[in-house]
């Protein structure tokens, strides 16, 4: 199994309605294509993390690059897993836009718990950076 872990930054068109489009559509599409992960949006840059079969994450994340609401899509990480760091979510989310600092990072660090130390760290880091 595969997880890629990318951050790309959103046009400036793209606000909570996009988001909450984006997620629909994806957990429909991940549920069908047996992905799981967990998407951060700060209003400004996406941070996701996707696992599953091979293919199918290659896919996914081919069409994501292709997807005019992203630019400058970096991959963070990307490794073979035994099992799934994001359980059975389809795609879990948490908007970091207009959120208390404190409660944001505590919520992400709850929603990581069981990922690995370096891909909880990406998602704490980004929360603390948006807290700051």
């Amino acid at each position: 199994m595969l997880q890629l872990v990318y951050i790309s930054t959103a046009v400036p068109s793209v606000g909570e309605n996009d988001l909450s489009k984006i997620l629909a559509r994806s957990r429909t599409n991940n549920r069908h294509d047996e992905l799981t992960g967990f998407l951060l949006f700060n209003g400004q840059r996406f941070l996701q993390a996707l696992e599953g079969p091979d293919a199918h994450v290659e896919s996914t994340i081919a069409r994501i690059a292709t997807d005019p609401r992203h630019r400058a899509l970096v991959t963070l990480s990307r490794r073979a897993i035994d099992a799934r760091e994001f359980g059975e979510w389809a795609m879990a989310s948490f908007g970091l836009r207009d959120r208390d600092g404190a409660a944001a990072i505590a919520r992400v660090d709850a929603l990581t718990t069981k990922a690995s130390p370096n891909v909880r760290a990406q998602f704490t880091s980004y929360a603390r950076l948006r807290a700051a």
